[in-house]
């Protein structure tokens, strides 16, 4: 099994779930300016998207879209899926919601816009995560333990600390808890975000 990710992006989410599950997998870096892997490989010739997370399966069969790669993680898991008869429909529910809403609100972070479409980004982002904030059913999004939804959010809560979004407080609290865990650290040490990390450990000032 092996990993195409590009540093800070969500592929970091499908990073981080497969070392929490303690799967043995190869993981390769790719330039999405250049569309070339780590090992000068076309990544255009891995898929035509163009765009990470890729995970290619032991069979060779590719899977693309982060959602279907953390759906896909999350049922030969048991450790990452959330229990119950509705537990992968909850979980999809959260993949997506994150994926359409929260990801796309940043939009106007990551290109070039006016002050005004950022500030208004910001406010749209704060409100969107309010919705997981008032709906936490433990230490994590669906309990004490944490799933694929919870680090894909943990993405969005990186970008949000990067670009000054502000983050409802019971989802600071926890950021602060999933940066502490080995797999979170893992991933990131591997992507080489260091400051990022050191950053997602600490409160919020004020």
């Amino acid at each position: 099994m092996k990993l195409y990710y590009s540093p800070l992006a969500c592929s970091l989410a499908d990073h981080i779930a497969l070392l929490e599950a303690g799967v043995p997998f190869e993981r390769e870096a790719v330039d999405l300016k250049t569309k070339r892997t780590a090992s000068g490989a076309d990544f255009v010739a891995i898929t035509r998207k163009g765009y990470v997370p890729v995970l290619v399966l032991d069979g060779g069969e590719i899977l693309t879209e982060n959602i279907a790669v953390l759906d896909w993680i999350a049922s030969q898991y048991p450790a990452l899926r959330v229990d119950g008869p509705l537990g992968r429909t909850r979980t999809l529910e959260a993949l997506t919601y994150i994926s359409t809403e929260i990801h796309r609100a940043f939009k106007p972070m990551w290109h070039q816009s006016t002050e005004d479409e950022r500030a208004k980004a910001s406010h749209s982002i704060t409100k969107l995560l309010d919705l997981f904030a008032a709906h936490l059913a433990g230490d994590y999004l669906f309990g004490d333990t944490p799933g694929v939804a919870d680090f894909y959010l943990f993405v969005m809560f990186l970008w949000a600390r990067r670009f000054r979004v502000s983050v409802p407080k019971p989802l600071e609290t926890l950021r602060i808890r999933l940066a502490t865990r080995p797999a979170v650290r893992g991933a990131m040490e591997h992507e080489g975000l260091f400051q990022s990390l050191r950053d997602a450990s600490q409160p919020d000032a004020g």
